[in-house]
């Protein structure tokens, strides 16, 4: 993935709170997208043993895994999101990906979650990305609703709600991990009765 790309945008470590609830201790996380490497610092600081690994490392995640690991957890490229996706299911490992909500849309991966399963986990909090200088807006604040969508952390409900106990900050750029592309929530979506994401006409 090149610097400065749509897809190089950069994770602040408070993203990854909602999480920790459901992440043994003993387990190996594999971050398979780790950019800069905030992630990764940010769950070896909570004692966890991590694996961090990015295309631009020479890892690509749809092509090369580790000898050993337990768990996914990674912001992936949006632009390849619904890959990424599939692969992780492929894995058969539990996963979280940090993806926006539009991730609901589309029937290809409606057909994922219907057959593999999902917990998602939705904030109270839009999460602020770090963009790359090239196409910073000097705006502060996030113009898209992310969630973690996970699945076999065993978190217990399909729709879990976490509240932040702080503001979430961007952290400077080479302190960040994980890249990602921008693209701007569809909000007004609602399930219908077959269980499928649709947006509403209001």
């Amino acid at each position: 993935m090149k610097n400065n790309s749509s897809d190089d945008f950069q994770t602040p470590v408070e993203a990854l709170e909602p999480l920790f609830s459901y992440l043994n201790k003993d387990w190996v996380i594999w971050e398979c997208a780790c950019g800069k490497g905030n992630l990764v610092k940010g769950l070896k600081d909570k004692g966890y043993n991590v694996i961090g690994t990015d295309l631009l490392t020479g890892h690509d995640f749809l092509e090369w895994q580790p000898d050993s690991f337990d768990c996914i957890i990674t912001n992936p490229p949006y632009s390849i999101k619904q890959k990424f996706l599939e692969r992780a299911y492929e894995l058969s490992k539990p996963f979280a990906l940090l993806l926006p909500l539009t991730t609901f849309e589309t029937p290809k991966r409606q057909a994922l979650f219907k057959k593999y399963g999902l917990e998602v986990i939705f904030f109270d909090k839009r999460i602020n990305f770090q963009v790359p200088e090239a196409l910073n807006t000097k705006k502060t604040g996030s113009w898209f609703a992310t969630a973690w969508f996970t699945n076999k952390l065993n978190i217990g409900k399909s729709f879990q709600f976490y509240s932040f106990k702080s503001p979430i900050k961007s952290a400077p750029l080479a302190e960040q991990g994980a890249y990602q592309n921008h693209i701007i929530a569809e909000e007004n979506t609602c399930i219908d009765a077959d269980g499928f994401i649709r947006r509403s006409e209001w």
